[in-house]
């Protein structure tokens, strides 16, 4: 099932996809266009804790000449980076270079603490397309990503949907794609990952709890570009969803 939550008639709804409408919780089936999608943090809670992957495809580290990570290099992004589908992302004035990074997002559905490889999948809610924009120009070096690079306000659009991790028999198999404008700016695979989602989450809840809601955003592969404002980008993830997202200008 795809869950989704938007705004609608001045009231925020949790929504299930319903022949390409939604079907909002108390019964009423409305058009995609008629609503505000929010991120689609429905039906588990708002994350906590919402960790990033860097350098998790080969080809991505070597694009951006970079050493392939022997363990996981991960930041913290924080809640408020965090827009939904059709949304706009702000470019600040006076960047060289900002770039779309099209990355799956698990989606933690129970407590995971000292969770096995093998037992990683049952700690999963379900998936979502996540776009995890970086500017260049604030990078300070490869292993600390500095706050402006991905921690400001509209950064991390998130959508549409939360499709429930029953619905996705192989997370480790999905095609990703990014267009801007139309065009085929990128396109990988999940299967590419150095650390996939069972190691990432046996990892994590080695050293730290993972709470119902709580995002892992997994990485990028190669393909970035440059995004000017104007820009729609649509990130895609085969099963998953297709995000949309237009570049503006600061204000």
């Amino acid at each position: 099932m795809k869950h989704a939550r938007v705004a609608y008639d001045g009231t925020i709804h949790d929504a299930t996809e319903d022949q390409g409408r939604l079907r909002l919780a108390d019964g009423r089936l409305v058009d995609v266009e008629a609503v505000t999608w929010l991120p689609p943090l429905a039906p588990v809670p708002w994350p906590r804790t919402i960790l990033a992957l860097g350098l998790n495809y080969a080809d991505h580290a070597k694009e951006l000449a970079f050493k392939a990570p022997e363990e996981p290099l991960v930041f913290i992004k924080g809640e408020g980076s965090l827009i939904g589908h059709r949304a706009q992302t702000v470019r600040p004035a006076g960047v060289e270079f900002m770039h779309y990074e099209c990355e799956l997002a698990a989606v933690i559905g129970k407590t995971a603490k000292k969770v096995l490889r093998d037992d990683a999948y049952d700690f999963v809610a379900g998936y979502t397309v996540a776009n995890d924009y970086a500017i260049r120009d604030y990078l300070e070096n490869w292993y600390r990503p500095n706050l402006r690079v991905k921690n400001r306000d509209t950064c991390t659009p998130l959508g549409p949907w939360l499709v429930e991790a029953a619905d996705v028999p192989n997370p480790m198999a999905l095609a990703l794609q990014t267009t801007v404008n139309g065009q085929v700016t990128q396109a990988g695979h999940t299967r590419d990952m150095i650390f996939d989602v069972p190691y990432l989450i046996e990892y994590f809840s080695s050293f730290m709890t993972l709470n119902p809601g709580d995002l892992i955003l997994t990485g990028t592969p190669d393909g970035v570009v440059d995004c000017r404002p104007g820009d729609v980008v649509v990130t895609s993830i085969e099963g998953i969803g297709a995000l949309v997202n237009t570049i503006r200008s600061a204000p």
